[in-house]
């Protein structure tokens, strides 16, 4: 095969050069190398931030291979030195059309706004895909992607590395165990602040787009629009049309623990409620901070849960059984009839049950669920032995849609939205369901 090698610098220049590269058999390498027969073939779509961490984890493992790189801002596309021999794009949708036969695997690790587009494309083509969270943009991608990847028969992974650790097992079989007798309330959320709404009065300021960043290719499937640097890099998260505010970005962490634990599914309604916010005027930018409900129906041998998410400004309140603990300012507290747990971010990660005499005082079960060597280990062994990986679409997909609601929710805060999921639509609201599978701009589709 051959492969065009080019630098960041080069890509600014728009020059590139062509170099050979060759695969040898095990038996010239030496033993213990991957043959070619053996070898993943993986291409990344978005080479910078939390995608370049991905491709990077991945390549560590000897049977892959980078073999293409894809990324419209090459000014942070540092992965791309790291791999010479991978062909570079700025289009994902030209490296598909010349490399679909040479890919068999593929990173998203762009904005959220163009997760939906890029791993559908890959979907369509058979091939396994390894998504940054959230897993879309809205209900309707999300809807989507389950589908495709159920049709398609690939191996689906939702980057929510920490269901990937002992701690999230740990919490789950403590859950199972009783430990806090029956759930019925979840106080958890995230303190960090993704909103817009300070840079809303530069709106009118005239930029020129930089040199090395494709603003079109940027923008993808979102409505057409000028060029703001406050925009990007990593601040998009703060901005509607692109990212998916502090809830979007974090409830497939924080909430993961007990949407695997409790079995939530789908919740019946949502309601936010904002301060010092009017998504009439300012609904192109987060709010700084968010509460939002969810209720969930009872469901096989458990009651009715109420989730209350806290974003940004408006921090977790803290359980009276904390003592002399730090509070969580990303995490949950857990309540249950007999007890709480609280743990933070990534996995549940420090699981406790407090105070801290109930943690003394318990006997832990048997560890009964099996333990994984790592989030991206996990989706290539299930590549190469079958079967799923642990949050694949099915799961993330459902996990990610809880995001989506409440991001729905803030345009209407005060407002009880009543959720019909098997329907895939809000039943008091209609102006609501407007919002659930917005339109691409001309040019792009699923």
């Amino acid at each position: 095969m051959k492969y065009v090698r080019t630098s960041r610098r080069e890509l600014l220049k728009s020059a590139t050069g062509a170099v050979a590269f060759t695969i040898v058999p095990r038996y010239v390498l030496g033993q213990g190398q991957t043959p070619p027969s053996e070898i993943l073939r993986v291409a990344g779509i978005g080479a910078g931030g939390m995608g370049g961490g991905d491709i990077q984890q991945v390549a560590r493992d000897e049977g892959t291979r980078i073999v293409a790189l894809c990324d419209v801002d090459v000014r942070r596309a540092s992965t791309i030195e790291k791999f010479p021999e991978a062909k570079v794009y700025r289009d994902f949708r030209k490296m598909f059309d010349e490399m679909e036969k040479d890919i068999d695997a593929v990173i998203v690790g762009t904005p959220d706004h163009t997760h939906a587009v890029a791993a559908m494309a890959a979907l369509k083509r058979g091939k396994h895909v390894y998504c940054e969270k959230p897993l879309a943009h809205s209900v309707g991608e999300v809807r989507a992607l389950m589908k495709a990847a159920r049709e398609h028969k690939v191996v689906t992974q939702l980057g929510n590395q920490g269901h990937s650790f002992d701690t999230i097992r740990t919490f789950c079989e403590w859950i199972w165990d009783g430990a806090i007798g029956k759930v019925h309330t979840i106080h958890c959320g995230c303190a960090a602040v993704n909103s817009g709404l300070d840079s809303l009065a530069r709106m009118g300021q005239r930029e020129e787009v930089p040199e090395g960043l494709d603003w079109d290719l940027w923008l993808g499937p979102a409505q057409k629009r000028p060029y703001r640097s406050f925009y990007l890099p990593g601040r998009w998260r703060g901005w509607v049309p692109f990212g998916n505010g502090t809830i979007g970005d974090w409830v497939c962490h924080v909430v993961d623990p007990v949407f695997w634990a409790l079995d939530l599914g789908a919740p019946k309604t949502i309601q936010a409620q904002v301060k010092d916010y009017d998504p009439k005027t300012q609904g192109d930018a987060f709010p700084k901070g968010d509460i939002i409900t969810f209720e969930f129906p009872a469901k096989g041998d458990r009651g009715p849960i109420t989730l209350v998410w806290h974003s940004g400004t408006e921090k977790i309140p803290p359980a009276k059984e904390l003592g002399e603990r730090k509070p969580v300012d990303t995490g949950a507290y857990v309540y249950g009839d007999k007890g709480v747990i609280m743990y933070g971010s990534h996995g549940a990660g420090s699981v406790r049950i407090i105070p801290e005499t109930a943690m003394q005082a318990y006997q832990r079960p048997e560890q009964k669920l099996p333990r994984v060597k790592g989030h991206h280990q996990d989706w290539l062994r299930a590549i190469r032995a079958g079967g799923q990986a642990g949050s694949d679409f099915s799961y993330g997909g459902p996990l990610t849609e809880i995001a989506m609601l409440g991001v729905i929710a803030l345009k209407f805060p005060g407002t009880k939205l009543q959720w019909d999921a098997a329907a895939t639509r809000f039943t008091n609201c209609d102006e609501a369901n407007q919002h659930l599978d917005p339109p691409y701009r001309k040019g792009w589709s699923l």
